[in-house]
């Protein structure tokens, strides 16, 4: 295995991270953003009031989208189990 081949290796294990994490990673975001922006609008400052829907959203989000993350995945990881026979050399 080449220093090329490690570095393209861990720049796609990098990529299918970030794009696996992206949807449940916007949507707490979002869902954090309108909770504080409605606890500032109504000055309702209770800590555990932004978690519940947070949770909520990522399930949400995990439900929907969760087929999709595991088909990718699975696709990744049936390419690198391609990939171990050139590793070897």
């Amino acid at each position: 295995m080449t220093e090329l081949a490690a570095i393209e290796l861990a720049r796609n294990a990098a990529g299918i991270a970030l794009m696996l994490s992206a949807p449940t990673l916007i949507v707490a975001l979002v869902v954090g953003l309108i909770v504080s922006v409605i606890q500032a609008i109504t000055q309702i400052n209770e800590m555990t009031l932004s978690f519940v829907p947070k949770i909520l959203g990522v399930f949400a989000v995990l439900a929907v989208s969760g087929p999709w993350l595991l088909s990718s995945l699975v696709t990744y990881i049936v390419s690198l189990y391609g990939l171990m026979p050139a590793m070897a050399r």
